[in-house]
């Protein structure tokens, strides 16, 4: 997301992006990446304002933000900038958050459920300031379609639309079946509704251009540098094994990486595992006949398939979620079963890549931000949606470590509850999934 050519320290620049031996996933995002630089690990001890644990989406917004009010920042990542769900996610720009606000109106009440709808509102636009004001190339493109598949979700979807109505947000349109297969050649939707506000963008890329847009702005970032041990009391610190960064605040930005290193809050979030394929070059033609317009879409199912097409003329197709920790052994097979689910056209087909990584959920569905001390402070569970909440995520955490705390406690009001389960969380998230994908599928 910011500038690719700035002034900098002579780091290494590369495709390849290697770092003490850390590689990123290869994928479509990798092979079209832009120039990918090798910050060095921690040695010694360092002081800053405020150290940040995680050099994805959240812990370098939270970076940049605090550096644009001249606050001196040190980012600690144990592999790479946006080695996680922040390089490797579907790129799509979602309005709002999963639940409705009515739901979120239950929970906090109707003035703050209000208030959170702005935030996410927000959000999008600080998405879209930030790209061009770092001069981030990550492809932005304008443009969201939400795909029934079945009477029940176009209820659900003109729900949707009149509350965005009722918030202001103008310009969602619902279509109907012929208006959606106009757009998309899937068979099976009965209709769907069109978001201009939504859109995608590359990831890596954006990952890549806020870390640029950091250094632009004084933080420096340490790659390859693990943390150990978290001190969140009166004198807070992140130690590694090489280093140790001693600060006035912390900003805990692991997300689904982030293991137990903080105590309770492992529990607050499930890793998951999702997975998206690139297939082989379609032509520009035929690549329009699954997808018309440059837009990203996704269905109504609770087991989701989310797609978009590439300027390259390929599918990147979306699918699949694992709650076990561990990747299928016929994973290629299981996306082909779904990409061919929705587009049956396509049996001749292949698939050059495929991949996937581990996003964060909540029991709820929406971020969970709080404090862990004093002065030290965390963002998680971003559900899906953190190529837009986390920069909002950030901003929040900026103005709380500033003394102004009235935003981010605001999305630290929404009530979030513990993964039920304890040793056999897992078996019960993955029961819980097959209960969902029946429910899809009836």
């Amino acid at each position: 997301m910011p500038p690719t050519g700035l002034a900098r320290l002579p780091l290494h620049c590369g495709r390849a992006g290697l770092s003490d031996g850390v590689r990123h996933v290869d994928s479509w995002y990798l092979r079209t990446a832009n120039s990918i630089v090798d910050y060095p690990p921690l040695r010694g001890e360092v002081q800053a304002d405020v150290a940040v644990l995680g050099a994805g989406y959240t812990g370098l917004a939270a970076a940049l933000h605090l550096a644009e009010r001249g606050f001196k920042v040190v980012v600690l990542e144990a592999k790479r900038v946006g080695w996680g769900a922040s390089g490797r996610n579907g790129g799509q720009i979602i309005t709002g958050f999963n639940p409705s606000i009515a739901t979120l109106g239950q929970w906090v009440g109707a003035e703050d459920a209000h208030r959170l709808w702005q935030l996410a509102e927000e959000a999008n636009r600080l998405l879209v300031d930030t790209i061009n004001r770092y001069g981030i190339a990550c492809g932005l493109t304008r443009g969201y379609l939400f795909a029934g598949l079945k009477p029940r979700h176009m209820a659900d979807l003109r729900a949707m639309a009149a509350e965005w109505q009722q918030q202001g947000h103008e310009g969602a349109q619902l279509l109907d079946q012929a208006e959606m297969r106009a757009r998309v050649g899937a068979p099976h939707y009965v209709g769907g509704l069109y978001d201009p506000a939504g859109g995608h963008l590359h990831p890596l890329n954006y990952a890549l251009g806020l870390a640029n847009a950091c250094r632009a702005v004084g933080v420096v970032i340490h790659e390859g540098s693990p943390v150990t041990a978290i001190d969140s009391g009166t004198e807070p610190s992140l130690a590694t094994a090489e280093g140790r960064v001693q600060a006035k605040a912390l900003i805990i930005a692991g997300n689904a990486l982030l293991g137990d290193l903080v105590p309770g809050l492992a529990r607050m979030i499930a890793p998951v595992g999702t997975y998206i394929a690139a297939t082989e070059r379609l032509g520009r033609s035929r690549i329009r006949q699954v997808l018309r317009d440059d837009v990203a879409v996704c269905d109504m199912n609770f087991v989701l398939n989310y797609y978009r097409r590439t300027p390259d003329d390929r599918l990147l197709f979306g699918a699949r979620v694992s709650y076990s920790g561990r990747e299928p052994p016929n994973l290629k097979q299981l996306m082909r079963r779904s990409m061919l689910g929705t587009f049956p056209q396509l049996a001749d087909v292949r698939f050059e890549q495929v991949w996937g990584g581990l996003v964060d959920i909540t029991v709820n569905r929406t971020p969970h931000l709080g404090r862990i001390g004093p002065t030290s402070y965390f963002a998680h569970g971003f559900s899906g949606q953190g190529v837009t909440l986390t920069g909002m995520a950030g901003r929040v955490m900026a103005e709380a470590v500033a003394g102004q705390a009235e935003r981010f406690d605001v999305f630290a009001r929404i009530p979030h509850s513990a993964f039920p389960g304890g040793p056999l969380r897992t078996p019960a998230l993955m029961l819980a999934m097959l209960w969902y994908r029946l429910r899809d599928m009836l």
